[in-house]
């Protein structure tokens, strides 16, 4: 699936619910079922920065597409981090650094976020973003 279309489906799945409590606790879910990032991808030098909570990003390149694995110790953060990985993960580099992030704001993540989560989300991107570029200089 294009990044597109997940994003859509994402922005469909947002839309079934009716307030935010139910959106939180969707978003809490899909942290959940996060598959868990390896031990040895919990160091510092993985570790997303402005972040209130600890949130480990590691990015592999495997056959022309960026690979990501994460963690956070802070459930909302984990759900957040999930969804940036639903839509990010196993795309090549150029479609990550082409992608635009407006769902995030269709679907009201950002604006329902404390102004440190907030900032905490521009930070995974942009870390999400870096990977690409670095992945996408070694082509």
């Amino acid at each position: 699936m294009t990044i597109q279309e997940i994003q859509a489906d994402i922005i469909d799945e947002f839309s079934m619910f009716d307030d935010w409590d139910e959106r939180f606790q969707y978003v809490i879910d899909l942290g959940k079922n996060l598959p868990l990032i390896d031990e040895k991808f919990k160091t510092e030098e993985n570790t997303i920065k402005g972040c209130q909570s600890k949130v480990w990003l590691n990015g592999e390149y495997k056959d022309d597409k960026v690979v990501f694995t994460a963690d956070s110790d802070a459930i909302i953060t984990k759900g957040i981090i999930a969804i940036l990985i639903r839509v990010f993960s196993n795309q090549t580099p150029s479609a990550i650094l082409e992608a635009n992030t407006d769902f995030i704001d269709e679907i009201g993540l950002k604006s329902h976020l404390s102004p440190t989560r907030a900032n905490g989300l521009v930070s995974m991107i942009k870390q999400i973003k870096m990977y690409a570029l670095a992945f996408g200089a070694k082509q």
